[in-house]
Formats: structure tokens, sequence, C-alpha cells
């Protein structure tokens, strides 16, 4: 990586990114809405089911100018989900900022392992084993929710449901190849226990990104 362009990575002013992309999310609380999503390359946490594994090096993406990436995302949709990879893993005050000031309303998707940077307008906090979330994450967070790979995530997810403000809302979702298992699974727990909502992958139904 050039080195002025590192300086800019570590200042925040570019990012390694990875794509861009106007779709509607498929998850969690505003499934079905419009927006523009940013997904920025890095990630440590290395969760096994990942389906975007090839956004873990950051050094395979392009380290893009904010001012550029800002200028794409005013074309399409004034709600952005920054996601990753791990986007915190970067200084996102540059990147909301700018965004921001463009008039959009800003929402990440984070494991909250690392420190919070960047005003965010909704916070969804989907936690990981390998790599707990901060205490500030959990104090953040607008939605958990939680991958379903097996039994023993609905532990999992109850212990990080006692670390979330009571306001925040709760999702459980199946990873996508083990969902025809664990549904069933998943509606009984929630029948149960129904301060847990269930989530779907419903883009990879639609098969929108």
């Amino acid at each position: 990586m050039e080195s002025s362009l590192h300086a800019q990575v570590e200042q925040g002013t570019a990012l390694p990114l990875m794509e861009a992309f106007y779709t509607l999310q498929g998850e969690g609380y505003h499934k079905g809405s419009a927006a523009y999503f940013i997904r920025i390359g890095g990630c440590d946490v290395g969760c096994h089911w990942c389906d975007v594994k090839e956004s873990w090096d950051a050094e395979k993406h392009p380290p893009t100018r904010i001012d550029s990436i800002v200028e794409e995302a005013k074309k399409y949709s004034d709600t952005i989900v920054i996601t990753g990879g791990e986007p915190l893993m970067w200084d996102m005050a540059p990147l909301t900022a700018a965004l921001q000031a463009a008039g959009m309303k800003i929402h990440i998707e984070t494991s909250g392992a690392y420190s919070i940077t960047g005003h965010w307008d909704w916070f969804c906090l989907s936690p990981k084993k390998n790599k707990l979330p901060t205490a500030e994450a959990a104090a953040r967070a607008d939605e958990l929710k939680v991958i379903v790979y097996n039994k023993d995530d609905f532990r999992f997810a109850e212990e990080q449901a006692k670390t979330v403000g009571e306001d925040c809302v709760l999702y459980l979702q199946p990873e996508w190849s083990k969902r025809d298992q664990m549904m069933p699974l998943m509606v009984d727990y929630v029948l149960a226990n129904p301060k847990w909502k269930v989530s779907l992958q419903t883009h990879k139904y639609l098969k929108i990104p």
C-alpha cells in the first residue's frame, strides 16, 4: 500500500473498500427497506461460517478516499449501511461525518469487538464467540442479532441479551447453511421466549445482493 494512502487509512480519510451496492436490507429490524451498503475490508474475528471470507484481508481491497465513497453513495439512497468485514477496525468518524453532512442516516453492522468510532443512527450488534463485544458496544446497541449455528448459540444469545439495554431489539438468525435444521428450534425457542424475534436473510431468498 502506498505510504500516503496508508496514512490516510490510519486516519480514516481513506478506507479499504471491498464493495458498495444499492439493495434491500435483508436482515433484522430494517429488513425490506432500501439502503446503500458500504462493505469495508478487514476482519480478524474469524467466524468459520462467514459468507464473506473474502473481506477478511484488508490488503486485498483498494484504499478508497471517503469523499469518493460519499459521492457515489449520494446517487442512491439516504440510508447507508456500513458493514464488513469488521468496520470498527478502522476510524469511522471521518466517513460518518461526511455522510451525515450529506443528509444521510447511517447504520452499522458490527461484532462490537473494537472501540466505537463514528456517529450512528442505528447500531446493529452481531456478537461472536471468537471475539466478544465490548461493554461500550453492548450499551450502544439498538439491535442485537445473534447467529444460530447450533444449539449452544441459544445459551450464547441469552448471555449477550443480559449485556444490552432494555430497549434493544433482540433477534435470532439462522446461519444460512444450517437454516433447515435450526429454524424449527428457533420457532420453538421464540414461542417460549417471546422477547426474541426471528430474523431471516430475506435477500438470499429474494436472490439479491
